[in-house]
């Protein structure tokens, strides 16, 4: 399932409650306020684009995501990773799934516990390995043969430089060939994939095999992921009922079966609960005949953190094209939020100074960048008195907009900041000019 790349729907209703953070609240005015600070305030001191986290939402996502799935449970950092979240998900319970040597990077100066990170990456380097092993990194999760003998070597070579400890932990990750009914963009989980071992093909059995002989190395799970944006959970269901058959007789301590879980963009689109999700996988392990002691784990990170952050723009051009459409264009666009051009993907807009406004006026958000495919929201409503100046919010945009934010046209990335208490903290400044030229030589 796929969200439409317009905002769902041609009615007028104000924004869906139900797609901003938890602490939001429209006072008399009508004028939001989130973690109990007002958001045209917020942008009038801080500037926009701007990125803003309800801290509350993400503590209680992740300790939601601890409660059903028990220890074990990974933040999935590629969703939105700064040292504010690292340290933020790890104080909750969570460890964390990084997968690339900077977000390694970033969760160990946070103060992360490397025993509490799984290494992910389809292509991890001696490096990105070597570091992991020496950090002691709690899980590597081995995504092909070359990586194997990668990882034999970075352990054979200078033992005495390695932590003391019996062996590394690993997991293995597999392809259970099961399609997810999302973009095709992020399935990970059928044969055609650039991720892990294939089940159909023997591939998983023979690295389950070079695992157990390959010295230095314990092989502790299973990990499989299908999927990113999955709103369907038959289609986790699906893939226990494959995996079952391999995993069982290899008598291992964990299953992993990855993140993936969808969340609301627009108005009608469903929004399964981090319980619904464990509910349905655990019922799908007792069912498959899983025994009883094995740990089942999974990563969510699009399920923690998007729909508790926003961006805000300003609006710094009307442009109204008669018979045709109104453009209406703000200081951002594809550079923080590159999701509508890669996957189409649907949001919504609002004014934060008229949060409760019906919004009968139809036009298209698109940004600065020269691009004509620089659009944020393709078919966004908003209120009729929206003027240059005002402030437009797009919410559930805290997965995946900072995260794949870029510079492109060599525009600076906005700042993050996190609201809690009535009280704002800025947790990554905004990129100045001078950044651009940073690293020129």
């Amino acid at each position: 399932m796929v969200a439409s790349p317009t905002a769902a729907g041609s009615d007028d209703e104000p924004l869906a409650r139900r797609l901003l953070p938890d602490t939001a609240e429209v006072d008399a005015r009508g004028r939001l306020s989130v973690g109990g600070v007002d958001l045209c305030d917020l942008a009038g001191e801080l500037g926009t684009p701007l990125f803003v986290y309800d801290e509350a939402h993400l503590r209680s996502r992740c300790r939601e995501a601890v409660a059903v799935w028990g220890d074990g449970v990974a933040y999935a950092t590629k969703a939105f990773l700064c040292q504010a979240m690292a340290r933020l998900a790890h104080e909750e319970g969570m460890c964390l799934d990084v997968s690339t040597g900077g977000e390694l990077h970033v969760a160990l100066t946070a103060g992360v516990p490397a025993d509490r990170l799984v290494l992910h990456g389809n292509n991890k380097s001696d490096a990105e390995l070597y570091r992991a092993v020496v950090a002691g990194v709690g899980r590597i999760v081995v995504d092909s043969f070359d990586e194997i003998d990668r990882l034999a070597r970075v352990l054979a070579e200078e033992p005495g430089r390695l932590p003391e400890r019996a062996r590394q932990r690993v997991l293995v990750r597999v392809t259970p060939g099961v399609e997810a009914h999302t973009h095709e963009f992020v399935r990970t989980g059928q044969d055609d994939s650039k991720f892990g071992f294939g089940l159909a093909s023997g591939a998983a059995a023979e690295a389950v095999a070079r695992l157990q002989h390959t010295a230095g190395v314990e092989l502790v799970g299973v990990h499989a992921h299908i999927g990113s944006q999955v709103f369907r959970m038959a289609s986790f269901a699906e893939a226990v009922d494959v995996l079952a058959g391999f995993f069982t007789p290899l008598d291992l301590p964990e299953l992993c079966v990855g993140g993936g879980l969808g969340v609301a963009y627009v108005a009608g689109e469903p929004s399964p609960t981090m319980a619904e999700w464990a509910d349905s996988v655990r019922t799908a392990c007792r069912r498959a005949g899983l025994p009883e002691g094995v740990r089942v784990t999974a990563e969510p990170g699009r399920a923690v953190a998007a729909t508790a952050g926003m961006t805000l723009y300003r609006v710094g051009t009307v442009k109204e094209l008669p018979g045709i459409r109104s453009y209406v264009a703000v200081d951002g666009g594809m550079s923080d939020n590159p999701r509508p051009v890669l996957y189409g993907s649907g949001y919504e807009a609002f004014l934060p100074r008229a949060a409760s406004a019906r919004r009968p006026r139809a036009v298209r958000l698109v940004g600065k960048h020269c691009e004509s495919g620089d659009v944020l929201v393709a078919d966004a409503r908003l209120p009729a008195d929206l003027a240059v100046g005002d402030v437009v919010g797009t919410p559930v945009t805290g997965a995946y907009g900072y995260a794949m934010a870029s510079n492109y046209n060599k525009v600076p990335r906005p700042a993050v900041v996190f609201v809690s208490a009535g009280r704002a903290r800025v947790v990554v400044r905004r990129e100045t000019d001078d950044d651009m030229i940073r690293l020129d030589q």
